[in-house]
């Protein structure tokens, strides 16, 4: 594999779908710990609800405005079954709450019971949520290469879902810089740092942190939608790890920043795609597996990581002013 295959794949992960999927859901993250101090470690539920939501819907038939409605009306019905008996309480049982809610979705999700619904442990291939979203793009048919990436314009891995999936990162990125100036923002920022002293003032605590766990979620839908496109809905692929994946690309852009989960996408993906097609490349088979080379791109990635907790804790962008309520 030569140099240049080499750098294309890795620099094709700054604009792929995933990428994006990940950045929308570090940004809804992002609302609920980095403006609100809220600890949700089951994203993934997020993200599956608004998977199933939006491809249970479209394989019934449903228009796609009707499917992504679906999609974020479950998660903020999840969002209010989870904050309810839980954000008077604190943050430590907010996150067993939505740790245990993902995995439970996760397990309902591939049961054999709900394989009519939601196809099982194989899930629902694309070829029936899909064929909706394609005919909504205006671009031609066909492929089209754009510097050194070549891809389909409309089918799975397309130009089409690149062009949608980075345009509403930008829209959350616009909203949340909106929401992080303002008066609603300044509130959940007070409430992450003195819970109580807000509480004193008679502000109403719990319902601003509902708002913050609702706009987080849908969010994460959003990133769900995204995420399953290029692919089917397969629920193993939502689990705990993604929220693991979700928290790394947070804290790694740093938390309570505007590019922040868009930066920590982007340098994640990239930077494992680059470790590992580097040794694919320059390591011989013989000596390594591709299986090894997978794991082994998270080790050097894992100690890259934590090399950056230890130096620099509040992320790349992040402020260390903004670490003060962790104290």
């Amino acid at each position: 594999m030569n140099t240049l295959t080499i750098i294309t794949n890795a620099a094709g992960e700054f604009i792929a779908p995933t990428t994006a999927a990940y950045a929308l859901a570090a940004i809804g993250l992002n609302i609920h710990f980095g403006m609100t101090g809220l600890m949700n470690m089951g994203q993934a539920g997020f993200m599956l609800l608004g998977a199933y939501g939006f491809a249970i819907t479209q394989s019934m038939g449903a228009n796609l405005f009707t499917s992504v409605c679906t999609a974020l009306l479950l998660a903020v019905i999840y969002a209010l079954l989870l904050g309810i008996p839980t954000l008077r309480l604190g943050p430590d049982y907010l996150a067993m709450v939505t740790l245990a809610a993902a995995e439970i979705i996760r397990i309902i999700g591939r049961s054999t019971a709900m394989t009519h619904v939601t196809g099982g442990s194989g899930g629902i291939s694309p070829q029936n949520f899909t064929e909706k979203f394609e005919e909504l793009s205006p671009l031609p048919d066909g492929t089209t290469k754009v510097l050194l990436w070549t891809y389909s314009n409309n089918i799975a891995n397309s130009w089409w879902l690149r062009i949608v999936a980075w345009a509403l990162v930008a829209i959350a990125a616009l909203l949340c810089w909106r929401w992080f100036h303002s008066p609603w923002g300044r509130m959940l920022k007070g409430i992450r740092e003195d819970e109580n002293a807000i509480r004193s003032l008679g502000k109403p605590v719990t319902r601003y942190k509902m708002e913050s766990l609702i706009l987080g979620g849908v969010f994460g839908a959003l990133a769900g939608i995204i995420f399953v496109l290029p692919r089917s809905v397969q629920p193993d692929s939502l689990g705990r790890t993604v929220t693991f994946y979700t928290w790394t690309i947070l804290l790694l852009g740093g938390a309570a920043t505007i590019l922040g989960p868009i930066l920590g996408s982007c340098l994640l993906w990239v930077l494992l795609t680059f470790v590992k097609e580097l040794m694919r490349g320059t390591i011989p088979a013989t000596f390594i597996t591709s299986n090894q080379i997978e794991a082994l791109g998270w080790v050097i990635v894992g100690i890259a990581l934590m090399c950056l907790v230890i130096f620099r804790p509040q992320g790349l962008l992040g402020d260390r002013k903004e670490l003060a309520f962790h104290a």
